[in-house]
């Protein structure tokens, strides 16, 4: 293992082993690897929507308070090495090397035992822990979930706090076909005696959790009645918004991320960073929030690659994520000649994201990209019912031609599958600075 590409040529030869939930992998590689996960102290992120908000937002209060923070999150939008970063900053090509040579032996000695092949998602969890634990040491580590919760490979931790952002239906040929289904599976990172913030709001979803929290004899912290949000205003450039808790208000915070969904995020990173601070579990001062949240940066999540015309990326790859999409189209762009370009994984409740569509008055055009489990663009428009919207295979020609016809007054939004996003965002970036 001499070359970045054949560290991340080895890493993606995992995928073949798909998904298979359970710890008893992660158990085995980390034991062997000396437990670096006993080393850090960790916030837990699980949800439907959000996560990736989530963490940006506590990571970056946390550097504005003077921490060194590990962050893992997936996917990746702009380059692999992003899932493993520590203060906002993918690690090095060597260090991703050197952590491929360390887990690499270890895998085929897992494979050929009683528990079989580890997957390509717990080969990089095990590597960012290790990472964090044993190369480069953080005061705080932030692990996003990767599906689930219960036997999503990050549960092998004990964290310091745990938050679950919301509840949707997403995933259900594997989380299970109800809100409380999906909630039971989220709520599996709820551990004894640990803290348990969330911004769900179903009751079918938050009647789990609690039940979840009180055998657990857990602290539980919910938006809407142990903390809240109000006065939020979308303002240039992001959201204004006041939080409030039981014990203090915070008026006019802001952050630049857009979408009143965002401040749900951001309450959720604040308040349970105050939790932290009441425990003396670290130092936390109001400025540090406020610049914290305004600060923070996350790709692909209503991004604003150029304003006049307007054109914005947002991976909104679910029924919940696409109507918050919507919805902040609506609120801050109703004046604007909207258009969007849409793809999907076909294994996504399409029969209850693409009618929302419907819903937004916008030219749309369906279109396809190269990945395992993504939908055509045909079948995108069948199932979406709309007569007036488009087809079009070729992303790419599409996007160039939709970029170079745009007029001032219109606003082009590329939205869908995160890894459409991916891959379409340094194309566009490209067509923006006039390299194609």
């Amino acid at each position: 293992m001499n070359t970045y590409s054949e560290a991340i040529s080895w890493i993606h030869s995992r995928l073949k082993h798909g998904i298979n939930l359970g710890l008893a992998r992660m158990e085995w590689l980390l034991q062997e690897m000396g437990n670096p996960e006993k080393k850090l102290k960790v916030i837990h992120v699980a949800g439907t929507n959000g996560k990736g908000s989530t963490v940006t937002f506590l990571r970056s209060i946390l550097n504005e308070s003077g921490y060194d923070v590990g962050t893992f999150t997936s996917p990746y939008i702009e380059t692999f090495n992003e899932r493993i970063s520590i203060n906002g900053y993918p690690i090095s090509d060597d260090d991703l090397i050197e952590l491929t040579r360390i887990i690499k032996p270890l895998a085929e000695e897992l494979e050929k035992g009683e528990w079989g092949p580890p997957t390509e998602f717990e080969i990089i969890t095990a590597m960012a822990l290790y990472y964090f634990g044993n190369i480069r040491q953080v005061d705080f580590t932030i692990l996003e979930v990767g599906l689930g919760g219960r036997y999503d490979s990050t549960n092998i931790i004990r964290p310091l706090a745990g938050i679950i952002t919301n509840i949707g239906k997403d995933h259900i040929n594997i989380l299970g076909d109800t809100i409380g289904k999906i909630a039971y599976e989220k709520a599996g990172i709820i551990k004894e005696g640990i803290p348990l913030f969330t911004g769900a709001k179903q009751e079918e979803a938050l009647s789990v959790i609690r039940e979840e929290t009180e055998k657990k004899q857990a602290d539980l912290f919910q938006l809407g009645s142990d903390f809240s949000i109000e006065n939020n205003e979308s303002v240039p450039g992001g959201e204004k918004f006041t939080f409030l808790s039981k014990e203090l208000t915070y008026e006019n915070l802001k952050v630049s991320l857009l979408g009143r969904h965002q401040t749900e995020n951001a309450a959720l990173a604040v308040v349970s960073l105050l939790y932290m601070k009441e425990k003396n579990l670290l130092q936390l001062h109001e400025k540090d929030i406020r610049a914290g949240l305004k600060k923070a940066y996350w790709p692909g999540r209503m991004e604003v690659l150029q304003d006049h015309p307007t054109v914005i990326l947002d991976g909104a790859h679910n029924t919940e994520g696409l109507e918050a999409f919507l919805s902040t189209m609506k609120e801050r762009y109703r004046e604007k000649k909207i258009k969007v370009i849409f793809a999907a994984l076909e294994d996504k409740d399409l029969s209850h994201m693409l009618p929302l569509f419907k819903k937004i008055n916008a030219q749309v055009t369906f279109t396809e990209f190269e990945f395992p489990r993504a939908a055509s663009a045909t079948k995108l428009k069948e199932i979406a019912q709309i007569e007036d919207a488009a087809i079009e295979n070729d992303w790419c020609s599409l996007t160039k031609r939709m970029v170079n016809e745009l007029n001032p007054e219109d606003v082009l939004a590329v939205t869908g599958s995160l890894y459409f996003i991916s891959e379409v965002k340094p194309f566009i970036v490209g067509l923006l600075r006039g390299r194609y």
